[in-house]
Order: C-alpha cells, then structure tokens, then sequence
C-alpha cells in the first residue's frame, strides 16, 4: 500500500510537469504540512487510538485498558497533498491526491501513510474518493486534537457525484460506496449469526444544498441506504435480513463581526453510524416475542463551536458536541449509549506558516444499561509548520 501511494504519486508529479510544459495555463499546488502532538490524557484509553479523543474508545468497563492515563507524542497529523488544475475546453480538469500519517483499521495506533483524498471534477461531474455529500466539513473547528467533534457527520468516499448548481450555493448528489457496521450484542455467539455475511445491492445515495448567505451560509442533506445481511449456516433458522438506513442533516456557519464564527450542525437518522466521526454500529439486534432480528439503530449527533480570532496572531475555538444512540433491545449492557465532546484551546501564529498552541479538552462515555460511564481530561500541545508551492499557471 505504502509503496503504491509512493508510485502514485510520483506519476501524478510527472503528469502535472507535462501538463505545464504543453499548457502554459495548468496549475499544479504541492502542499501539506508537518505537525507534533504531544499531550496527557487523565484516563487510560484504547491504545490504538491514544493521540485521539474518541468517547467510543473510552474503556467499557473499569480497567478495560488500565487504571491511569499516560502521556503521549505524536507525528500522525502530519500532511502531504498534490491538487493540479488543467484548462480542458471552457471547463478545468481539477485533481487531489492526499494522504497523511494517521493509520486507521488493521493500521490502528501506527504512524503510517493513509490515502485521505483521490479526487478528480471536470464541470459538473466528479469521481472519486473524497468529502461525502452528507458531511459538511466547514463544520470542523479549528482545533489541535486531530480526530474532532463527535456528533457531526465525517466521512470520505469512493463517490460519483453531480453538481448541477455550483458556487456559493450549491447542489450536490452523489452514488457512494456502501458499507455498515453491525453490533449483534447478547446473540454474538448464537450459531444462527456465525455466518453472517453483509451484502450491499444499491450504492448509497446522499446529496446537499448549500444556500450562501452574507453572513455564512446554511445547508440541508441527506443520506439513504440499503443494508442487508445473510445467513450462510445450515441451520433450520434463517437470520437473513434487511434494514433501511437514512439521515438527515442541518448545518451552518454564521459569521459575527470580523472575529468569530460559529459551527452548528444537528443529525438524525437510522443505521448512517459509519458516516459519523465517532460512532459505533449502525445495525443492532432486536428481540421480539418471535425470536430476533437485526434492525438499524437510531442516531443523533450535535455539534456547536465558535472559532474567535483575538487578533491577527491569536485565536481560540471553544465548544461542544455530543452522539446519542438508541439502543436495541438485544444489545449489551455495556454497548455505547451517549458520547460527550468538548474543549478549549489558544493558538498563536506567530510568522506565517507557523503555529503553536495549547488546548484542554474532555470527553464522556455512557453506556447502554449497566450504569457504567467515564469521563477523561486532556491537555495537548501541538507545533504546525505549514509549507505549499504552485508551479505553472503563467507564472
């Protein structure tokens, strides 16, 4: 994977300089930037997600991963990036090849590189992995800890997506790449669920309208999609099934005076867990009179964050978040329930390209039935050295 991000890139670096030198008018942009985290978390978290403040990752019973926090350094956030812009005709030919250091997956807790965008867009139309329609990423406060506010929707993916209205306002429909998660609780172990298989039919479909405004903007989106499951054992029982999930979504940004903005977002759907920042399972079991059955569980996320710049040099965001899920009557007692975020941080720019800051923050999780829930404090300070250069472009 590491080495075919490597290639990859080097081919796109070499495509761009022959795109410049036939077309004085392309543009290519190389940037990133490099960052150090280092921090202490109060209580102890999952270890593969130790530079992060995740409530799902907060342990589900005392002791899940040890009694105390520890201190933690940290390069993951570190960013590299290639966009390129070829006039084709009246239109431009736009691209974005990303990736960072933040490894996910079977890559959990390593410094390693991950593909973040590979997206390309000629007028109307663009294919590629990239922001889902579903999320808004102006939402996303400016903050040091990297992983950000858990209620809002966060999500990258293999897409095909229209763009009828462009600009300030927009529209934008897209077919996504499907995937969910599923949580089978109390009858993991039952022999009728070992054979589960996931099947995805239908694409996701999601889409957004963005109206802009003087003072920010407001939008609307939503997601529908097909999930189903089915049972390859040979037994008598068939625990074979399907649930709808769905979504919708509001948010804004809201300009106020020259210093600050503020980033609001609220969420509600059934079985869209996977298009949150930090959620767990979108399909949960249901015990009936009848036996048990797989159905999508509702979700509901809020975010709330200003952004305040105290002068060209100084700034601060400060806010709030939150996930609820209702849970299904099959789950466990100790599967996720409700999510807390929030923080405050200061950061300071002091030349261009260059930033420092500090911040504290707290999370909280809560579960389903046992009682159990569990706070943690962080402190985290973070140095960010930005660098981008264009090439082409007439100059």
């Amino acid at each position: 994977m590491k080495r075919w991000i490597v290639v990859l890139a080097v081919v796109m670096l070499g495509i761009a300089a022959t795109a410049q030198a036939e077309n004085g008018k392309s543009r290519t942009e190389i940037y990133g930037y490099v960052m150090t985290d280092v921090g202490v978390n109060q209580k102890a978290i999952d270890p593969s997600w130790f530079d992060v403040q995740r409530p799902t990752k907060l342990p589900a019973f005392e002791n899940e991963f040890g009694r105390d926090g520890s201190v933690f350094f940290s390069v993951r956030q570190t960013r590299f990036g290639v966009k390129s812009f070829v006039p084709v005709g009246e239109e431009e030919l736009k691209t974005t090849f990303e990736w960072e250091m933040f490894g996910v997956g079977v890559d959990a807790g390593q410094t390693t590189i991950r593909l973040r965008h590979a997206y390309g867009e000629l007028g109307k139309f663009g294919a590629g992995q990239y922001w889902s329609p579903f999320m808004d990423i102006d939402v996303f406060p400016n903050t040091l800890e990297y992983w950000g506010p858990n209620g809002m929707a966060f999500f990258r993916n293999v897409q095909l997506r229209f763009m009828p209205i462009q600009g300030d306002s927009r529209l934008t429909i897209a077919l996504e790449r499907p995937g969910a998660s599923g949580d089978a609780g109390l009858y993991a172990g039952r022999v009728e669920l070992a054979g589960i298989v996931p099947r995805f039919p239908l694409p996701d479909v999601s889409a957004e309208y963005r109206h802009g405004l003087k003072m920010g903007y407001i939008e609307v989106a939503g997601i529908v999609r097909a999930i189903k499951w089915e049972d390859l054992t040979p037994t008598p029982v068939d625990a074979s099934g399907d649930v709808m999930g769905w979504g919708l979504s509001a948010s804004s940004n809201l300009k106020i005076g020259a210093s600050n903005v503020v980033r609001l977002q609220f969420l509600h759907g059934e079985g869209i867990e996977n298009y949150m920042n930090d959620a767990p399972a979108d399909v949960g079991i249901e015990v009936t009179t009848s036996g048990a059955d797989g159905v999508a569980l509702p979700v509901s996320g809020a975010v709330a964050f200003l952004d305040h710049a105290w002068s060209p040099k100084w700034s601060t965001s400060v806010g709030y978040s939150q996930v609820v899920i209702e849970n299904s009557n099959g789950q466990t007692p100790d599967a996720f329930h409700v999510g807390q975020y929030a923080l405050a941080n200061l950061l300071y720019s002091p030349v261009p390209n260059v930033m420092g800051g500090i911040e504290a923050g707290w999370i909280k999780r809560e579960n389903n039935s046992d009682g159990w829930s569990i706070e943690n404090w962080h402190v985290q300070a973070s140095f960010k050295y930005n660098f981008s250069i264009s090439l082409g472009g007439g100059q």
